[in-house]
């Protein structure tokens, strides 16, 4: 089974930027540890803080992998062009966040992407890609 984690704007800053919101591990370190935790999925991960490279990814492996996790961060609430990228493909697609978007500003209670996603987990911390990562099993 191959599965991508496709991360957005700001993520990479993860364990740095607000920790009372998004905590105090990095990404990286997160990773390695779910690749350790499951080790028959061909786990790939993206990063970028560019919306065309976010969606030219999702094209790329959207006809191929069996499983997307997608965190467009602040892009979820402002991309049309990754919501039209996500139902353009084939390859299901977990929309995640960190935080409860819901609990926050009123601007991220709208995604352009949870209507062509499989399926939605927020508000779970990091455990939230774990958990998509569970629904594809």
């Amino acid at each position: 089974m191959k599965i991508i984690i496709i991360n957005g704007p700001n993520l990479n800053l993860l364990g740095k930027r607000e920790p009372e919101i998004y905590g105090q591990m990095t990404f990286d370190t997160f990773y390695e540890q779910l690749k350790k935790k499951y080790p028959n999925i061909t786990l790939s991960y993206f990063q970028s803080n560019i919306e065309g490279e976010l969606i030219d990814k999702i094209q790329e492996v959207g006809f191929t992998f069996d499983g997307i996790i997608l965190n467009a961060a602040a892009y979820t609430h402002t991309s049309v062009g990754i919501g039209d990228a996500v139902k353009a493909i084939t390859t299901p697609v977990i929309e995640v966040h960190i935080s409860n978007t819901f609990a926050r500003e009123e601007f991220r209670h709208q995604s352009f992407i949870s209507p062509n996603a499989k399926g939605i987990i927020i508000g779970f911390g990091l455990k939230s890609y774990e958990l998509a990562l569970q629904s594809f099993l």
